[in-house]
């Protein structure tokens, strides 16, 4: 349904409209009709924007039904809303199961990109081999260089999935992916090879764009946890479970198998997708309920009877697609050159990234050099960053919303995103620590049980703050959530490109110990002073930022409850 009322900008916290407004009222007979006959969406509006800002509730019954609004060329404009607080069509109303296969599609998605990234790390020996490659640089690109591609692809991508939904987005650029994945395995030189992983990176970028947003919108500030936890595993799960594939399929047969067994898991993924992924993106979901409203009244305009149907969220702008683009293409930008949060967060969440898969792209090396095991053996030991990743994962999936209902509680029952970061305090030390560990043990050659356990606090340390920053990124900035992932990312993912590019380097001139060492001192500058000073100046900042605070103040969409 639809409903006759001010814009949010025209109205007042109780809903009454301005005078302004109020003045330029239609008759009574219209307004009545228009009341009447839709005061569901009317009752709806009231209840988003009041949750919105933090008020008490207040019943339908009580909510004031202002008045419909003329534009200055005397068309009716009729605003349109979710139906009340409880309607089943609202994302974060859905049953659990249909969030949850929401959640898990769109990890699926996060998953096997990422596992294409790293999986060839174990086989660029044969690469370089039969594409005459001897520069080590050029070698690790052919790992990095997908990554090239995660730097670019969210920046336009996000704002696509703001404009046509996060379904269509993440479906069509998964066959993008899968397309130049396949080509991976049939190039027939190294230029070929590394234009084909950069083309493929920027389809597999889509669900780190994405998929953050999809969470938010369906999911409500206290039952986010568990599902960011999830989500932001797979794009560190993936990296680590594809070498250790990869290593073996190096080893028994060819290393082109690598893509072309990518290629059919992900065939498998996009069919449930198909099938399983719904649109969850507010702005859209009501666009086509306009439509919908403005085909079953066309009787309307055939009666001489001017009317426009506008969502909520579209205030006195158009959802068109030039102005949506144009807003929605700059917005990352905009939120990187302009927002502290995700230029600090951003910043050491590009570190994290960088440590991560510069350890995806050096752990056979180490384990070949140092251990002397065969690549097949050599690769198992990505199994140590795996249960390190898992292991906090799920620990930190039970404890992110226990921390934020616990902190929410003692706020007075107001949440607030700081109330996400107490899991960075652990895993700021056990970071560092793992890096120490691991790289002195490796330096030693001491029993290679020990340098696995060092690699296992390193994923232990990343996942935690991993997550925090998500979670933290996501409650921040829940309608453009994507925007937001996708000026983060930019960094993340220029970082883990250029790491493992350098890491030869450093290793090599100086060894494993001091090489860790410099990364530990720099993850503890980055890292320990974060959780602090966000925790103490957050909120101050968030409510200097005009996407943050246009969340909390203006759009309708919220869920802040």
């Amino acid at each position: 349904m639809s409903a006759a009322h001010t814009p949010p900008e025209s109205t007042s916290r109780l809903g009454r409209p301005s005078a302004a407004v109020a003045n330029g009222a239609t008759n009574v007979a219209q307004q009545k009709e228009l009341d009447s006959s839709n005061a569901s969406t009317v009752a709806g509006s009231e209840w988003t924007r009041r949750d919105l800002e933090g008020d008490v509730e207040v019943p339908p019954e009580e909510r004031p039904k202002p008045p419909m609004e003329r534009n200055l060329e005397g068309e009716e404009i009729v605003w349109v809303d979710w139906d009340g607080p409880n309607d089943p069509e609202n994302p974060k109303n859905w049953p659990y199961k249909r969030k949850w296969a929401a959640t898990l599609i769109v990890s699926a998605f996060t998953f096997i990109s990422p596992v294409s990234s790293s999986m060839v790390a174990p086989a660029t020996a044969e690469v370089a081999r039969q594409f005459g490659m001897t520069n080590s640089a050029l070698i690790a690109m052919t790992v990095s260089v997908f990554l090239l591609g995660y730097t670019v692809g969210p920046l336009f991508l996000a704002p696509l999935s703001e404009l046509y939904g996060r379904s269509i987005v993440l479906q069509l650029s998964n066959l993008f992916y899968l397309a130049w994945n396949i080509g991976c395995g049939f190039a027939q030189n190294k230029n070929q090879l590394i234009a084909f992983r950069f083309l493929a990176g920027l389809g597999g970028s889509a669900p780190l764009a994405v998929g953050g947003g999809v969470v938010g919108d369906v999911w409500r500030p206290e039952e986010r946890g568990k599902a960011i936890a999830i989500y932001s595993l797979a794009p560190l799960l993936g990296p680590v479970l594809g070498p250790l594939c990869g290593s073996w399929i190096a080893e028994k047969s060819t290393w082109r198998w690598v893509f072309w067994a990518t290629s059919i898991v992900d065939v498998a993924i996009q069919t449930l997708g198909l099938f399983f992924l719904q649109e969850t993106f507010g702005p859209v979901l009501l666009d086509r309920k306009a439509n919908a409203i403005r085909k079953r009244n066309t009787a309307d305009a055939e009666k001489g009877r001017a009317v426009i149907y506008k969502t909520v969220f579209e205030s006195k702008e158009t959802r068109s697609v030039q102005e949506i683009f144009g807003r929605a293409l700059f917005r990352p930008f905009r939120l990187f050159a302009l927002e502290p949060i995700v230029q600090l967060l951003g910043l050491y969440m590009a570190f994290i990234y960088g440590v991560f898969y510069l350890f995806l792209t050096t752990i056979p090396a180490i384990f070949a050099n140092v251990y002397h095991q065969s690549p097949g053996i050599a690769g198992l030991n990505y199994i140590a960053l795996g249960i390190g990743l898992t292991l906090s994962s799920q620990v930190n999936a039970r404890m992110l919303d226990k921390y934020y209902k616990y902190f929410k509680k003692r706020n007075g029952g107001h949440g607030e995103p700081e109330f996400r970061l107490p899991s960075m305090i652990p895993g700021t030390i056990i970071l560092p620590f793992g890096l120490l560990l691991s790289g002195w043990c490796a330096q030693h050659h001491l029993h290679w049980i020990s340098t696995d356990i060092g690699i296992m606090f390193v994923g232990a340390g990343m996942i935690l703050n991993f997550q925090a920053i998500q979670t933290y990124l996501v409650d921040s900035f829940t309608l453009h959530a994507a925007s937001a992932l996708a000026a983060a990312s930019f960094l993340r993912s220029l970082a883990g490109f250029g790491f493992p590019l350098f890491a030869p380097v450093m290793f090599h001139k100086l060894g494993y110990g001091k090489g860790n060492t410099i990364l530990a001192v720099v993850s503890i500058v980055l890292g320990c002073p974060a959780p602090w000073l966000f925790w103490t100046y957050g909120k101050r900042i968030r409510m200097s930022s005009s996407y943050a605070t246009a969340q909390v103040h203006k759009e309708p969409e919220s869920d802040l409850t």
